[in-house]
């Protein structure tokens, strides 16, 4: 609103609690509601002595909650009131829960505040802390390993050399991809006896089977399973995958599977070849992923 001359101070009011004069005394604590005060200094102070306003510096000094006066009171004195003018250009601390949105700017937080780039480690987030509802911050580095920054796991493993016939399982001449140059292996991998693969942890795991054949007869066929156990004992068909090759045909056959692991001691996998007169030559290489797994694990279970 507007003002006609000065516009008013407004200042950190506080009246002190009553003082009882001792007889010959000087000094005194001031407190407010029992606890001791320290004003800003003399001079933002009202205290009043027998009905007559005290010069500050010189009728009255402070020391933090102590005011001296400049000479010793005596029985009949009264301390009127100390009034505690705070700094009259604050305000002072707002009580609990007064402060309501209206009285807020409408762009303390809005796009205004947009860093207009991608977002770092380093930039900081607000949250409820969600027990007690207070609001704290938290850096996005947190948030990223709090989420997890994408897949956790990924390894090949595959055949080295050719075999023909079935396999059930394919249970020899298997190595982890170590070639050529640029492989990845992304975390813990999962690992390799005798053709049965266990997981390095639990999770949905997806797992891509690929078969190259040879094929040696006319029209033969080749079967692609992949085989499961929960129990690391009983053996289940997941996926078969068929194809038809005539002689001397080359060919391949893929199958893929989501498997949820809960348990890394008894769910497995295998892979397993069925040839037609068994007869067709599965075909393995060292240098690059002719037949094999691939395991990807999508995220917890």
């Amino acid at each position: 609103m507007a003002y006609i001359g000065k516009q008013p101070v407004v200042g950190n009011f506080q009246v002190c609690d009553a003082i009882t004069v001792v007889n010959g005394q000087a000094a005194y604590t001031m407190q407010v509601s029992s606890a001791n005060v320290n004003p800003e200094n003399a001079n933002h102070m009202l205290v009043s002595l027998n009905g007559v306003l005290q010069k500050p510096g010189s009728s009255f000094t402070i020391s933090g909650a102590t005011i001296t006066f400049a000479s010793n009171l005596a029985t009949g004195d009264v301390i009127d009131f100390i009034i505690l003018l705070g700094n009259v250009l604050d305000i002072g601390a707002p009580s609990d829960a007064t402060v309501t949105n209206a009285k807020l700017a409408s762009d303390i937080i809005s796009g205004e505040t947009d860093i207009g780039g991608a977002i770092a480690d380093a930039d900081l987030f607000l949250m409820d802390d969600g027990a007690g509802g207070t609001l704290r911050k938290t850096a996005a580095s947190r948030i990223k390993t709090y989420v997890g920054s994408g897949l956790a796991a990924a390894s090949q493993w595959r055949m080295t050399s050719d075999f023909t016939g079935d396999a059930v399982p394919m249970a020899s001449n298997w190595e982890e991809v170590d070639a050529p140059t640029g492989f990845g292996i992304l975390g813990s991998s999962v690992t390799e006896s005798s053709g049965v693969f266990t997981f390095p942890s639990t999770g949905y795991w997806l797992i891509m089977a690929k078969l190259q054949v040879f094929g040696t007869n006319s029209n033969n066929y080749t079967v692609l399973v992949l085989g499961t156990t929960h129990d690391n004992s009983t053996w289940a068909a997941a996926t078969q995958a068929y194809a038809h090759f005539g002689s001397s045909d080359p060919g391949g056959v893929t199958s893929e599977y989501i498997m949820d692991v809960t348990s890394t001691s008894t769910h497995k996998v295998r892979l397993e070849s069925h040839q037609e007169d068994n007869a067709n030559t599965t075909l393995g290489q060292t240098g690059y992923h002719a037949t094999g797994l691939t395991f990807i694990k999508l995220g917890d279970t």
